[in-house]
């Protein structure tokens, strides 16, 4: 169940269209491909920081079931599920209506002068922590006494870092092409930004509420 939990919350960082928008304007830009480097390497640090902080606090000790803390971190999941519902439901329901435009962040318009270190920090500054808050309440109430259970970690971090890795590779191995295909997946993620944030919104909030709801009640 860990390893599915964790699949399930992975992919979910990993499509989030936002945050990859952000990624994509860093990969286009002047010298674009290490500057994504170091946007990639803060957000992997940045998981790896917090997973491994996690078990660092909990000891690799999960509270024992049915017990006050086991409760509170299923309340938890269950509370971040609901959050999550409650944001696609939100973006559900603008889907369709006219949009005021947008001006694009300041730090888009100085992309091409970018720092290598405010790359490196953009990285957790975009993360949807709301996803990685609900990998970390499944990683709280699970007991890693294996080096399956590690090795699991370590794929959890790489499977929610892929999209990014996938086409940091392909831009530097097909740098023309990966230009144009940046600026059609820019443009899709424009148009249907909603729908993305509604299907993975929903998805994980409905996987967290129903697991923990049956956790609680058996």
């Amino acid at each position: 169940m860990l390893v599915l939990n964790l699949l399930i919350i992975a992919l979910g960082i990993t499509l989030e269209p936002i945050p990859f928008t952000a990624f994509a304007v860093v990969l286009a830009s002047k010298n674009g491909v290490s500057r994504a480097a170091y946007f990639i390497s803060g957000w992997i640090l940045s998981l790896a920081i917090v997973v491994a902080g996690t078990l660092a606090a909990t000891q690799n000790r999960p509270p024992k079931p049915s017990t006050a803390p086991s409760v509170a971190v299923l309340a938890v999941k269950l509370l971040l599920g609901a959050v999550l519902l409650v944001m696609a439901l939100r973006r559900w329901r603008k889907m369709g209506r006219p949009k005021k435009p947008k001006d694009p962040p300041k730090w888009q318009s100085g992309v091409d002068g970018m720092s290598r270190w405010f790359a490196l920090a953009l990285g957790p500054l975009t993360q949807p922590w709301g996803l990685v808050a609900a990998g970390v309440a499944i990683i709280v109430d699970a007991k890693l006494g294996s080096w399956q259970s590690g090795v699991t970690l370590v794929i959890f971090c790489l499977l929610s870092t892929a999209t990014y890795l996938v086409a940091e590779i392909y831009a530097w191995a097909r740098p023309e092409e990966m230009r144009a295909l940046l600026d059609r997946v820019r443009t899709w993620i424009s148009g249907h930004t909603d729908q993305v944030i509604v299907g993975i919104s929903g998805v994980v909030g409905i996987w967290l509420v129903a697991t923990s709801v049956y956790a609680l009640l058996t």
